[in-house]
């Protein structure tokens, strides 16, 4: 499918070789790649297998070295069918300015069937970050890869490509995460994900947070150093993140599709607009985004170009469904009826804020609503939209002796207009199977769609699972009990729980657990199941398993 101006494939497959510095080799599998039982492991670091046979010069040499060059792990991501982007970033003192990297990519975990290896250079205008983008690999394959430089080697990553476009498929496992402050708690829900690896991780935004950790907090862990606001800041603070062992893990077992909220560059903020309003916040931005790329693995054509990243996408997994990702940060309107002297959410009562009335009013900006409702597929039974929050109308209760309600105007709720628009769509259209996946208020909501979000006899457009946090401290039980009571469209939610959601989907349905640590200050923490719902192809809503 030909991208937009404004969004790209998954993977950009027609990249080319010389410039990745890649080496194709002719060997191609005849049959699926078989996940062996090394792989439910938490992956081992590098060296290994020195000395196997025909292992390349710079693996042979490698050795415990006195400084480690791939501290912060591997990592692949934005998988097609015939490639996928391989990440990791030099750590240490001493680096040159352009640093020759080896790399090689294997139809085994032992890595001795090398089916692709290059040389590409890590660069100190962009942190040492390195985003190989490998091609003419088969579809629908598991593979496993490493990096080499400096007389030392990565831990061994294990990805895979997507179904071939027309391919039969029985069953995607993907998981859907979000929203992981450092110093809120330790990643039990990651160490869950490592033990049973899906195909694909699918993460929506507040991958860092940009605060410090305020003086004498009760914390777990701490960030370290103040308040992002510099390239550096941002990359120090990324790097604090990616040290983490569990996300590591999880980074090296499985593919990532990943796209940002606000924190990865300031809270609530608003296209060009930040919530205190500074004069300087473009540059602030512009910085965010660069530290944001040099950290995930993503491909050349999303690195920043004058502080803009074209980030949303599409990825069609075989015949059975259509994944589309979006950008609700970037081109957004300010959010209506800000408190005075600032910008961003707050919580209003619709009736004494007349912006939100305001049909013009976008929270993905004209150019991605065209894409996004021309990008519908009517031949798979599956439509998944992953975005960054909750789309699902959410009244909320007035303060202690007020009427009415109150919404809160950073989310959808803040873009009613926005809302109807994408929903008319789906409508208009007879979207099959069309699923939101969203994350951002720390709390897990599953809900049904409507037509009309205030009409219970309105049918049902779409489902709806907006996942937990990874950590970061959600709202209290007792406020959403009252918004259950409050929105009748609303099946579940929970806030006081951390984890993110399990899903498994087949032609006929898909099969969604929300998972929840026990305690969230304990990394090894029991990890359980909140609850457990189902959508039936062909019948839009959740139902409870």
């Amino acid at each position: 499918m030909t991208p937009s101006r404004l969004c790209i494939a998954s993977h950009n497959e027609g990249a080319d070789a010389a410039r990745a510095g890649r080496t194709l080799h002719p060997m191609r599998l005849g049959h699926p790649t078989r996940a062996v039982p090394g792989r439910r492991r938490l992956l081992r670091t590098l060296p290994v297998l020195a000395a196997a046979i025909g292992a390349p010069a710079w693996l042979r040499q490698a050795r415990a070295a006195d400084v480690p060059r791939f501290a912060l792990g591997v990592a692949s991501g934005q998988p097609s069918a015939a490639g996928v982007v391989l990440w990791t970033r030099l750590t240490g003192p001493g680096l040159a300015a352009e640093v020759a990297v080896d790399w090689e990519v294997a139809a085994d975990e032992g890595l001795q069937r090398v089916v692709v290896r290059g040389r590409a250079l890590a660069r100190a205008e962009d942190a040492h970050s390195l985003h190989v983008e490998v091609a003419g690999l088969a579809a629908d394959r598991q593979y496993w890869y490493r990096f080499g430089a400096l007389g030392d080697a990565s831990r061994v990553g294990c990805t895979r490509t997507a179904p071939a476009a027309h391919a039969e498929v029985a069953q995607l496992d993907f998981v859907l995460a979000s929203c992981q402050r450092w110093d809120h708690g330790l990643w039990a829900a990651w160490r869950d994900v490592a033990e049973q690896p899906p195909a694909l991780v699918i993460f929506v935004g507040d991958y860092v947070y940009e605060y410090a950790t305020p003086p004498g907090a009760a914390v777990v862990r701490r960030h370290e150093g103040a308040t992002a606001r510099t390239l550096d800041d941002y990359r120090a603070r990324h790097a604090q993140y990616k040290s983490d062992p569990l996300l590591q893990a999880v980074h090296a077992l499985a593919p990532w599709i990943v796209i940002w909220d606000d924190h990865e560059v300031a809270n609530d903020y608003a296209g060009e607009q930040g919530e205190r309003l500074e004069a300087d916040f473009p540059a602030r931005r512009a910085a965010a985004y660069q530290a944001w790329w040099e950290h995930m693995p993503l491909p050349q054509a999303l690195r920043p170009v004058q502080g803009r990243v074209s980030l949303c996408g599409r990825l069609d997994w075989g015949r059975l469904a259509r994944l589309q990702w979006l950008d609700d940060r970037q081109y957004r309107d300010p959010q209506a009826c800000p408190r005075p002297g600032r910008g961003g959410g707050n919580v209003v009562d619709p009736r004494a804020c007349a912006a939100l009335a305001d049909p013009g009013r976008t929270l993905l900006g004209a150019e991605q609503e065209r894409w996004l409702a021309a990008g519908w597929s009517l031949q798979h039974p599956w439509n998944l939209l992953a975005q960054q929050t909750l789309m699902a109308p959410l009244a909320r209760p007035p303060p202690a002796g007020g009427e009415g309600t109150r919404v809160w105007t950073d989310g959808w709720d803040g873009y009613p207009a926005a809302r109807a628009r994408l929903l008319g769509g789906l409508a208009e259209r007879r979207v099959p199977g069309a699923v939101v996946l969203g994350g951002d208020v720390h709390a897990s909501y599953v809900a049904q769609l409507r037509a009309e979000p205030g009409d219970a006899r309105a049918p049902v457009l779409a489902s709806e699972f907006c996942g937990t946090s990874i950590s970061s401290h959600g709202p209290p039980q007792a406020r959403l009990d009252q918004e259950l009571r409050l929105n009748p469209h609303l099946l579940h939610a929970r806030g006081d729980q951390r984890g993110c959601i399990r899903f498994a989907l087949t032609p006929a349905r898909l099969q969604a657990d929300l998972r929840a640590v026990t305690d969230p200050a304990d990394a090894a923490s029991a990890v359980t199941s909140q609850a457990r719902f189902v959508v039936e192809a062909g019948r839009p809503g959740p139902q409870r398993d």
